[in-house]
């Protein structure tokens, strides 16, 4: 498992092939309330808009354990990310999520697309709003997982309803 970490952190650097060192980030290392936060994201990049959004609503079908709709929606996100230079390898990722019903294989392979967008998305301008960088320690067997939400409020989808509000927000990309 620290073999697939590794190059899931790997993927994550070289991810479309936009990891950017002038991030937007800010490290917020508090345990965040559970009160919901919610905000519209712009992207200026209408493409990687497009993408976010779709990746968001994969992101819901996980929380609600919904392998099929999971499907669906990568197909959508697969097809976006092929059309985007450099996310072609990514776009083979969400691939592999519509191709399996299987949701544990699904979540699996959510780690490497998440890890992925996160550096795709660090170093693109956003115009309004604050995307939020989650992370749950005991996603993949304890190696972990992050992901992507518009919400501070935690909706873990490495487990969806059996530990939803496991992990908390490691950073915040916003709007300058």
């Amino acid at each position: 498992m620290k073999r697939i970490f590794g190059i899931a952190i790997l993927t994550a650097l070289m991810a479309c092939n936009q990891a950017n060192k002038n991030s937007t980030a800010t490290k917020d290392s508090t345990k965040t309330d559970s009160v919901a936060v919610k905000n519209e994201v712009a992207i200026k990049d209408k493409q990687k808009s497009a993408i976010f959004n779709q990746y968001v609503v994969l992101k819901d079908a996980l929380v609600k354990s919904d392998a099929a709709n999971a499907q669906k929606s990568a197909v959508q996100l697969q097809t976006s990310l092929a059309a985007y230079k450099g996310c072609e390898p990514t776009a083979a990722v969400a691939g592999k999520i519509a191709g399996s019903s299987d949701l544990v294989s699904q979540r699996k392979d959510f780690t490497v697309l998440s890890a992925d967008l996160i550096a795709l998305l660090k170093g693109t301008e956003i115009e309004k709003g604050t995307i939020y960088v989650q992370h749950c320690p005991m996603a993949n067997k304890g190696d972990g997982g992050d992901w992507l939400s518009t919400e501070k409020e935690i909706k873990n989808p490495y487990y969806g309803n059996e530990m939803l509000e496991c992990g908390r927000v490691a950073e915040e990309i916003k709007a300058k």
